[in-house]
């Protein structure tokens, strides 16, 4: 199918591109940019986009889809689908599954999966231990044969630090992304809530910053020894900000996200013991939000993950410190980001970054970019579209959002996955 989208304000970081023009597709794949169409081109159809931004698919670097089974909700069917609601088109699955994706098998079974939903692109990440204990390598090589991305330790960071050294240097042979997360667990020592005066007033055990940042020191000498590709997952505290910016500054090949659910709270929003929002990383103080923005606006912080974790609903119903942490948050990511840019003065450009050409520059991907003869993976999006987030009417089987009755402007019309359109918003 030929397909053009007139008249619409295409924005493409990876071109540098940000004007109002018409896009093409053919063959699911974009035929090219401009107000004159390509040589030969016929449309099929036409979309009016008039008013309207185009912006690539976008891609999320941490996001749990519920199969194979474990006691997340939803599957791959349904949060593929929760994906492209929110102009999603590509996905990192982080091991931490029932069973881990330690093997081959595991890896194949996802992207079985994935191909028969047919509706995004699913990146499976490897387990860099076996049953994410931390213990004896997985089958690097075979993983990385079956398709994975990535490895990671999902949210089981490797405490021995010989372990992990060894696991450094092995897959540096393998030239794999290491996907850190740094969390020391003596200093967490099953800690739910940031060390401050909101943990101390609500009698809530703590973590305080050092369980993330004396875990990322050392994570950043075992790096730089390895001489390995590593990008540091959902940091939280300020002090990390700086840290990874003095490694960039001397030439460490280091990357970094946080989770978009750090950017807007704070620990003054556990006040209300509500178990929403409990995730983990804890929401941390104000100056660690501030110091996390400035770290996305300057680029230190290289992508922005919707870290999204679909639960049952019993899963939240436990006391805070008893609950799950997790947020189901594929259909916020953007509009989120959005929120920032219109509230926080976050520049456009770089926040539309860092969820399409930064994550791709990450793991080496062709995807997040309009440029000619790319996969025709975007979204069609009202700038203008006002809308109040009801967690009944996410797509996503999870519902467990701490954003309920928030208002966004911003709405995504249309995404299309390798050039078919997958997702129309049903209030049109």
């Amino acid at each position: 199918m030929r397909l053009v989208i007139t008249n619409a304000r295409v924005i493409d970081p990876t071109q540098k591109l940000d004007q109002v023009t018409n896009l093409y597709i053919a063959r699911g794949r974009i035929a090219g940019t401009g107000n004159e169409a390509p040589e030969g081109f016929t449309p099929d159809q036409e979309i009016d986009g008039t008013g309207k931004w185009i912006l690539p698919g976008l891609i999320d670097l941490q996001a749990r889809l519920g199969e194979p089974g474990s006691h997340y909700a939803g599957s791959i069917a349904s949060e593929t689908q929760a994906a492209v609601a929110g102009g999603i088109t590509s996905i990192c699955c982080p091991p931490d599954t029932s069973p881990v994706n330690d093997s081959q098998a595991v890896t194949e079974l996802l992207q079985r999966r994935a191909r028969q939903a047919a509706t995004a692109f699913v990146m499976p990440i490897g387990a860099l231990t076996q049953a994410l204990k931390g213990e004896r390598l997985s089958g690097i090589y075979s993983l990385k044969q079956a398709g994975c991305v990535a490895l990671s330790q999902a949210n089981n960071p490797i405490q021995n630090s010989l372990t992990l050294k060894n696991a450094l240097e092995y897959t540096v042979s393998h030239d794999m992304v290491v996907m850190l997360r740094s969390e020391n667990k003596q200093l967490k020592n099953d800690g739910v809530a940031h060390s401050g005066p909101v943990s101390t007033r609500l009698g809530l055990p703590e973590i305080s910053p050092s369980a993330e940042t004396t875990a990322l020191a050392r994570d950043l000498i075992l790096v730089e020894e390895a001489g390995i590709r590593a990008h540091f997952s959902q940091l939280s505290c300020a002090r990390s900000i700086e840290m990874i910016a003095e490694a960039k500054k001397r030439g460490l090949p280091v990357t970094c996200d946080v989770a978009i659910h750090q950017l807007h709270l704070t620990e003054m929003d556990v006040l209300g013991f509500n178990s929403l929002f409990h995730v983990s990383p804890p929401f941390r103080s104000m100056q660690d939000k501030q110091a996390l923005l400035m770290g996305l606006k300057t680029g230190v912080i290289d992508a922005v993950v919707s870290d999204h974790t679909p639960l049952e609903k019993d899963d939240k119903l436990l006391p805070f410190g008893e609950s799950i942490p997790g947020i189901s948050g594929l259909e916020t990511l953007l509009p989120l980001l959005l929120k920032l840019v219109q509230e926080y003065d976050l520049d456009l450009m770089t926040a539309i970054r860092s969820v399409t050409e930064s994550p791709a520059k990450i793991l080496g991907l062709k995807t997040g970019s309009l440029e000619k003869n790319q996969p025709a993976d975007l979204c069609i999006l009202d700038p203008e579209g006002f809308w109040t987030l009801d967690p009944q009417e996410m797509v996503s089987e999870g519902k467990n959002t701490p954003f309920k009755g928030w208002e966004f402007v911003g709405k995504v019309e249309q995404t299309f996955f390798q050039g078919r359109p997958v997702y129309r918003n049903p209030n049109l």
